[in-house]
C-alpha cells in the first residue's frame, strides 16, 4: 500500500482493533476500475472496501476511512449479533454512534448531538482526555 494511504488508514485500524468486537483481517487489493483498495474482513469472510477520495487533506482521508469503516463495523456487529454501534458515543452511552470529521485540521470523532470532540482518529481505547 502506498504510504500516503497507509498513513491515512493506520489511525482507524488502531481504533478498530482497540475498541471494536468483531476481530478484522485487513488486507490490500486492486480494483481494476477503482485502483488500490483496502479491504476490511470479519471472520465470516463478509467484507468491505475502503476508497480513497483524492483530493483532501490527510485530515481528510482519515476521516473518510473512519466513516467508512464505521459502516463496515456496523455490519459486521450485527451479523454477530451484537450491538451494532461503533465506536460508541461515551457521552450518551447506549444510544448513538460517535461521527468522523474534522476539527481544527485534525481528524475526529465527535458526538453527533452536543458536536463535543470525544477522541483523535486512532485515540479510542486510550486515556480519557478532559
Amino acid at each position: 500500500m502506498n504510504e500516503e494511504l497507509a498513513v491515512a488508514l493506520d489511525p482507524v485500524l488502531r481504533d478498530l482493533r482497540a475498541t471494536c468486537a468483531v476481530r478484522l483481517v485487513v488486507r490490500e487489493e486492486w480494483h481494476d476500475q477503482i485502483g488500490e483498495l483496502a479491504m476490511l474482513y470479519a471472520p465470516d469472510g463478509s467484507g468491505a472496501g475502503l476508497v480513497v477520495r483524492f483530493g483532501s487533506s490527510a485530515a481528510e482521508r482519515t476521516a473518510d476511512f473512519a466513516d467508512q469503516a464505521q459502516d463496515w463495523a456496523v455490519e459486521a456487529l450485527c451479523a454477530e449479533s451484537r450491538p451494532a454501534v461503533w465506536p460508541e458515543c461515551p457521552e450518551h452511552p447506549d444510544s448513538h454512534p460517535l461521527e468522523a470529521g474534522v476539527v481544527k485540521g485534525a481528524a475526529v470523532w465527535s458526538c453527533p448531538r452536543s458536536r463535543r470532540v470525544a477522541a483523535p482518529v486512532g485515540g479510542l481505547g486510550g486515556p480519557v482526555s478532559s
